[in-house]
């Protein structure tokens, strides 16, 4: 068993483990670890635990030092810097007439580089943009080019449910989402009804995703021919959450009934007809 402790560098970002080695820290305090990019300042997300070692990647690196009154200023002062190289650069940007949108700018603890974060429909030639912002600088600089998702991440704001967006407040990585899942939600395929403010499929379509597929394997789909306890019909609508069918009676004569899942018993499904151009032209929302 080994000890790890667990940091993150940033809101809600990822949580990265570390050795405690002898320093004591709780949840919250900030310190000073070596990483790949060099010392960064973190703050403690995951409190000290014991560990399989197959469950980390070793070397594991030990904390430096909990964080001084001399590196929280430095922090501060890092903030200060990344205002005015955001400034700088967007009106860098609009000078060399570059079709791309400044989303964030990251200044690593020991300002030995500044990493801007952009947004861009298609590839930017932006050499002669770093050329500018290093003369400025003084010191390393890198662009990357993000999608919309992570955007969004940076960015916040409040979702079509009213609350601040999910990957902005819990989600440390973005899960695989599918117009599939909200077929079998039985959602509105309408791109505006399923898209996030990031105009990719809403992340919450995969909470309960679990149940619903489930639930989806072992009920009748509309069109299924079934028999209930009242008469043999065909399946008109189906509630996965509730349970409940409405079932068409073979017989016109009859008037069409609600019955649990239980109380149905399946004699031909249905087979489930994709409408193949839709599900094309709503394929783009899966993307990052």
């Amino acid at each position: 068993m080994v000890e790890i402790i667990g940091i993150r560098f940033k809101a809600n970002g990822k949580v990265y483990y570390f050795s405690p080695g002898e320093v004591k820290v709780n949840v919250g305090d900030r310190v000073v670890v070596e990483t790949a990019k060099g010392a960064e300042c973190g703050e403690v997300a995951l409190a000290p635990k014991l560990v399989d070692e197959s469950e980390i990647v070793s070397p594991l690196r030990t904390i430096i030092r909990i964080a001084t009154p001399k590196d929280l200023k430095q922090l501060e002062l890092n903030k200060q810097r990344e205002k005015t190289a955001a400034r700088i650069c967007e009106q860098k940007v609009a000078e060399h007439n570059l079709d791309m949108k400044l989303v964030d700018v990251e200044c690593t603890f020991d300002n030995s580089k500044l990493l801007f974060y952009f947004t861009a429909d298609s590839r930017v030639d932006f050499r002669e943009l770093v050329k500018d912002l290093a003369a400025i600088f003084r010191t390393r600089i890198e662009l990357r080019q993000i999608g919309v998702r992570d955007e969004a991440k940076m960015l916040g704001g409040i979702g079509v449910c009213g609350r601040p967006f999910c990957c902005r407040t819990f989600l440390t990585e973005f899960q695989p989402v599918s117009i599939k899942m909200a077929k079998e939600q039985g959602l509105s395929l309408n791109p505006t009804k399923i898209s996030g403010t990031c105009g990719r499929l809403m992340c919450c379509l995969k909470y309960e995703q679990d149940f619903y597929e489930v639930e989806y394997k072992n009920t009748p789909k509309v069109g299924a021919y079934v028999s209930t306890p009242q008469f043999k019909g065909f399946v008109e609508e189906v509630n996965l959450v509730t349970g409940k069918l409405r079932v068409r009676p073979e017989r016109s004569d009859e008037a069409a009934a609600v019955f649990d899942k239980k109380d149905v018993k399946l004699i031909r499904d249905a087979k489930v007809m994709n409408e193949k151009d839709e599900i094309k032209a709503l394929k783009k929302l899966e993307g990052k």
